[in-house]
């Protein structure tokens, strides 16, 4: 562990092109347009620093300054994401080679130089390995690094980016879950159940909010599989309007249904 980083070295296990659907959502976010400071932390990258370039390229489509910082506490994952921006630099690989980004050791207390604060961080697949007593806290460390209207964003996806979930957290607390899944083949919503957030993944069972939510996405799944002759991405758009139609604190509307997205207001989720 890095000298001062809060936080234990996870597997590290990490894919081109696996936070997409995370990293899409992110770039559509109004904060990263509005901040007169475009700073986004990629804290836990792994153990290699793509998926920080991948976010950076990303992002830059929205945010042309956009300035990326990859966080680690493993210090030898520090040195070959390092390798890895030599490259980049260098005009080696297909990344913009003046993209600013960065990378250094850090964990939840996400040090940043001269006082400055995140946009936007982005805590993907880390706190999988903790128990479920210790996800405030590491929230509560991360939000106190945000700017005014910043963005946490911490979720859970499997190894090739089909399946995600993530929370959207302000300074003030949780907002919303999002779920983003690949909609062809798909046989039921709730197979990102195994793919929650920590703070959630233990609460898919009766009684509790999380699991009305997964069960009543499956009951419309299969009441829509008709559409599914239009396509996956017609009987999802009925499924999200489905559940704003039965109340559910559906935000966003069809441009992110379309994705295979559907974001709930946090309320209509949290633990009981």
């Amino acid at each position: 562990m890095a000298s001062g980083a809060i936080g234990t070295v996870t597997r590290g296990t990490t894919n081109t092109n696996r936070l997409r659907r995370v990293d899409r959502w992110v770039t559509a976010q109004p904060v990263l347009r509005r901040t007169r400071d475009p700073l986004v932390v990629d804290l836990g990258y792994g153990a290699s620093g793509v998926t920080a370039l991948e976010l950076h390229q990303r992002l830059a489509k929205a945010r042309p300054d956009v300035e990326v910082v990859g966080l680690e506490i493993e210090p030898g994952r520090v040195r070959t994401a390092d390798e890895q921006l030599a490259a980049v630099r260098a005009g080696r690989t297909g990344f913009d080679p003046a993209a600013r980004i960065r990378f250094a050791l850090g964990g939840f207390e996400v040090p940043l130089p001269e006082g400055r604060k995140a946009a936007v961080i982005r805590a993907f697949n880390v706190l999988r390995q903790y128990d479920e007593s210790e996800v405030a806290g590491a929230w509560e460390r991360m939000l106190a690094r945000l700017q005014p209207g910043g963005l946490l964003v911490e979720g859970t996806c499997d190894e090739i980016g089909r399946i995600a979930s993530w929370v959207a957290l302000d300074p003030t607390g949780p907002l919303s879950l999002t779920v983003s899944l690949r909609l062809h083949g798909l046989d039921a919503p709730s197979i990102v159940a195994e793919r929650l957030p920590k703070a959630l993944i233990h609460r898919n069972v009766p009684g509790e909010r999380v699991h009305t939510f997964l069960t009543e996405l499956d009951r419309l799944w299969r009441i829509h599989s008709p559409l599914a002759a239009y396509g996956p991405s017609q009987r999802w758009i009925a499924v999200a309007q489905g559940m704003r139609d039965a109340g559910w604190p559906v935000l966003g509307g069809r441009t992110r249904w379309r994705l295979g997205e559907l974001t709930v207001a946090w309320p209509a989720v949290s633990p009981a």
